[in-house]
């Protein structure tokens, strides 16, 4: 057995079905708890409005009120965050890593893939090739799945013969399928390339684990010139490396202009939440495209096999392993992804839903955090308290502000009964509610204006319109919010609560334009 896992057996636990006992039971009401707290809030003010209008009435204009300051504090981050990024991607971090010993530092960069076809794969390890970092020190991963077949080990040799001897090393892993234990997806791939990486690449050319960066990325990353350079500095600079995951921010630009207008809203709000999530890094988690030192991941025996959102749970695998001494540092430079483009409109607004469904998964992890801090008596009181309030809170808030905003909080109009209605308060509680989110309406300009000053330079293709209606779409975030935010966070946790559990679903990759020259 690893000694991780010595340390404390219960490190990998995906679900409660892992565990017997009253551990099974205890695992199975922290995964409850999640929907019941959502479904106890939605229902319990749908109750109010029914049996005490005036008070559902006074809780709809605080809760407005509430959500006015929410975005003027976000919005107040989501500008600090953008002038920071700016900086970076001016910054020449090449020159600043000359006072730096650097050069003996090793990046390994995997490429999970599925079904994703050559041309984005392609795009993004010439991405690695054309970076200013140097290429000696450079590995790249290209992690395929056994279960995939015969096409995609072609698609993996034609990138090897392609790109081989532009890298320090380029190898190709082959995930077998069906290995007890695990689920089929990113998080078992990764996991497996990651251990192939280590003995073909690292213990091969002799680098050690502390000086050797692992980058878990999309197939669809592409990142800028710069990238590595700067990831390097921030880990050279980092007061304790080993013990920091090391997160830049997600832009959606590959193919952001041909992209459905829901897909561009969708794509620009989660870069957005990142942006903001790193100007306050005691909240943030890893995301899509992180990087951590191989000496991390293999003393918590590398990415978790038997679980959907392999991404954050890397973070807390370690944090566990570490007793709490464990961060994410925010490092304010993008790299460049696919916004979720499918075949056609429908097939994209269904992909749409399962990706952010599969990104609400993530609730999974409240389960896991409360099991393991019960279990770990060497982790802090108040480290425990923090994440436990901040992932409950952030998938309540999630799953229920967004209803509450647009639907149940208009409730007491409807069936607050005659006595409610011909009172004042009946009268007051559209004009104030609506004026409370009118003045909310501000954090959409503040978007619109952010998201067109990180967008790439229109192609020729496309007309002056396009910008106006690119400009104008933010008008759809309230929409947005409770079919693409409120309701996969339900669904989510409806099968948590029911043991109806989520698997891996890979978001289908399709491009309708080819990437254009970025930037920012």
């Amino acid at each position: 057995m690893h000694p991780a896992l010595q340390k404390n057996p219960y490190l990998h636990t995906g679900r409660a079905t892992d565990l017997t006992g009253t551990d099974r039971l205890i695992y199975r009401l922290f995964e409850i708890l999640p929907g019941f707290l959502s479904f106890g809030t939605l229902f319990g003010l749908a109750a109010l409005s029914f049996f005490a209008p005036v008070w559902a009435a006074y809780f709809t204009i605080l809760f407005s009120g509430y959500w006015v300051y929410k975005t003027i504090f976000l919005s107040v981050h989501l500008g600090h965050n953008f002038r920071r990024l700016r900086y970076n991607m001016s910054a020449d971090w090449l020159q600043k890593l000359e006072n730096l010993k650097y050069q003996d530092i090793l990046h390994v960069v995997i490429f999970p893939f599925a079904h994703e076809p050559y041309q984005v794969l392609h795009e993004s390890i010439s991405a690695l090739a054309n970076s200013r970092f140097p290429k000696s020190q450079i590995a790249v991963v290209l992690a395929s799945e056994e279960r995939m077949g015969t096409s995609a080990q072609e698609t993996a040799k034609k990138l090897e013969n392609e790109f081989k001897g532009v890298f320090k090393d380029f190898i190709v892993t082959v995930h077998p399928s069906g290995v007890p234990g695990e689920l089929p997806g990113k998080g078992s791939n990764i996991s497996y390339a990651a251990g192939e990486a280590r003995t073909r690449i690292v213990d091969a050319y002799g680098v050690s684990y502390d000086r050797t960066l692992v980058s878990a990325f999309d197939a669809d990353t592409v990142i800028y010139p710069d990238y590595f350079a700067c990831l390097t500095w921030y880990f050279l600079t980092e007061d304790n490396p080993l013990r920091a995951s090391f997160q830049p921010v997600p832009l959606y630009n590959n193919n952001i202009w041909g992209a459905p207008i829901l897909s561009r809203v969708l794509a620009y709000s989660s870069t957005f939440w990142q942006m903001i999530q790193q100007e306050m890094p005691e909240r943030l988690t890893t995301f899509s495209s992180h990087a951590v030192s191989m000496r991390a991941l293999v003393e918590a025996d590398y990415w978790q096999r038997n679980i959907v959102s392999e991404d954050s749970r890397i973070f807390f695998n370690l944090f566990m392993h570490y007793d709490g001494e464990y961060r994410v540092v925010p490092i304010s430079y993008p790299v460049s992804m696919d916004a979720n483009v499918s075949k056609n409109w429908l097939a994209t607004v269904h992909a749409l839903y399962k990706q952010h469904r599969r990104w609400s998964y993530g609730a999974e992890n409240v389960a896991y955090l409360l099991f393991n801090f019960m279990k770990n008596p060497r982790i802090p009181f108040k480290k425990k308290w923090q994440q436990a309030f901040i992932q409950i809170e952030g998938f309540w808030s999630l799953a229920t502000h967004p209803l509450i905003l647009f639907v149940v909080g208009w409730l007491p109009l409807f069936i607050g009964g005659y006595a409610f209605n011909a009172s004042v308060l009946s009268y007051n509680l559209p004009i104030v509610a609506t004026w409370f989110l009118t003045i909310a309406m501000f954090g959409l300009v503040v978007s619109s204006v952010f998201f067109m000053r990180l967008v790439p330079d229109r192609p020729q293709v496309y007309s002056w319109g396009r910008s106006v209606i690119m400009a104008f779409q933010w008008i759809l975030v309230p929409l947005t919010m409770v079919i693409f935010s409120a309701i996969p966070g339900l669904d989510a946790q409806i099968r948590l609560m029911t043991g109806n559990y989520l698997g891996f679903w890979v978001t289908p990759k399709t491009r309708h334009q080819e990437i254009k020259s970025k930037t920012a």
